[in-house]
């Protein structure tokens, strides 16, 4: 009998118990540092769980070996992962964007039906017990912990970031491998809030659009984003403020988000636009111009961002003033103050460097029988269900323990 020991209950931790579990040779275990398992899990996706997205592939990830991920990825990607909770049980519907929920809407629902499986397949889950150290005892590994040392055979290690403190993040992982002589990248909140001067997002804290923003550093444009838009107290949020978070964090303070609040729309056409509510609504103030086109809030406020005072009615718009509603329309421009920290952050970007871990199994490169998977390695996913498929696939293949 082969004892198998997996640290950290999370996503990744718990598809890999899973998987080794389905070998009757193993004897399994999964050690958690909280009081429960899934935790983190049942935050995803506002508590509806994104477990995965019908469209992902390695060009949604990020990190410094984009072919380790597309060759795990090769090994066990979305319709894998489907498979996988249809047979627990799971039933699931696809919503826009590929974004794939359980037909519950609930997480709790995903956590359960793992939690049942684990029961199912013996493995045996010991919360809070918290391992400080890993050992190399000749073939075997020590596990150090307080309640006393664990011998195994193998080790999955499944810690998971920094992100999400409040849910459980640490730099356990990273400070558990550092002795067996593995290294990480250096690490940044990623999925996050952009923070920026106040002035706009406070005005309209509350408010969401649809948008596409374009992340610039001096002249040069470092990432993309279309999606919904909010605003909020102190920046940006929303799944197109998180996608580009990552970049946000790299490039630091003193960046510029240009929002583009009518993607599609030709200048020239928007001009057209605003200047026929010129003569349809001239006797409404200014700041009605863009009512039924925006947000009723925003519209007035892209009035205000545009330069154009109070009191004036829309027919003494002049060609100058619609001009500049035109680009604020299209180009707002907001600088940054930098990223939210790693308590706020869903997800790390960095971690365990991928040039160490086999893609084909999550082995060591350096230590044989130890596994790395999940949110530890220096892998982090967009905005939409892709975070979670990466824990299913980096779990799935760790747990099988190089078969």
């Amino acid at each position: 009998m082969k004892t198998v020991t997996v640290i950290g209950g999370g996503a990744s931790g718990i598809m890999a118990a899973l998987t080794a579990a389905e070998d009757k040779n193993n004897s399994v275990l999964l050690l958690e540092r909280q009081a429960r398992i899934g935790r983190k899990l049942l935050s995803t996706g506002n508590g509806r769980c994104n477990l995965t997205n019908t469209g992902a592939s390695a060009a949604d990830y990020h990190g410094a070996d984009a072919e380790f991920t597309a060759a795990a990825l090769s090994r066990f990607g979305v319709s894998d992962a489907l498979d996988v909770f249809l047979e627990l049980g799971l039933l699931t519907v696809t919503e826009y964007g590929g974004r794939v929920y359980p037909l519950s809407n609930s997480a709790n629902s995903v956590l359960d039906v793992m939690r049942f499986a684990l029961d199912a397949r013996g493995v045996d889950t010991r919360c809070s017990c918290t391992v400080t150290a890993i050992e190399r005892n000749g073939p075997r590994f020590t596990l150090k912990t307080e309640g006393g040392d664990i011998q195994s055979d193998c080790v999955i290690v499944a810690c998971g970031g920094r992100a999400g403190e409040k849910l459980g993040g640490t730099g356990l992982g990273y400070e558990l491998l550092a002795p067996l002589g593995h290294r990480r990248t250096a690490l940044h909140p990623a999925l996050v809030q952009l923070t920026t001067d106040p002035t706009y997002p406070r005005a309209l804290k509350g408010v969401r659009a649809q948008a596409a923003l374009r992340l610039c550093s001096g002249d040069d444009t470092v990432a993309c984003s279309k999606g919904e838009l909010q605003f909020t107290e102190t920046g940006l949020s929303g799944p197109s403020a998180f996608d580009i978070s990552r970049a946000a964090a790299l490039c630091g303070k003193g960046s510029v988000v240009h929002i583009n609040f009518l993607d599609g729309y030709a200048r020239s056409e928007l001009s057209e636009m605003l200047k026929k509510r010129i003569t349809q609504m001239g006797d409404h103030e200014a700041s009605e111009i863009l009512t039924g086109m925006l947000h009723n809030r925003l519209g007035k406020m892209l009035v205000k961002y545009s330069g154009i005072g109070g009191g004036r009615s829309i027919r003494e718009l002049t060609p100058r003033d619609v001009s500049a509603l035109v680009n604020a329309c299209l180009d707002m421009c907001i600088t940054l103050h930098g990223v939210g920290d790693f308590a706020a952050a869903q997800v790390t970007a960095g971690g365990i460097r991928c040039s160490e871990i086999d893609p084909a199994t999550m082995e060591s490169r350096l230590v044989p029988n130890l596994y790395v998977c999940g949110e530890l390695l220096d892998v982090d996913g967009n905005c939409g269900g892709y975070n979670l498929q990466w824990a299913w696939t980096s779990g799935r293949i760790a747990g099988r323990l190089g078969k």
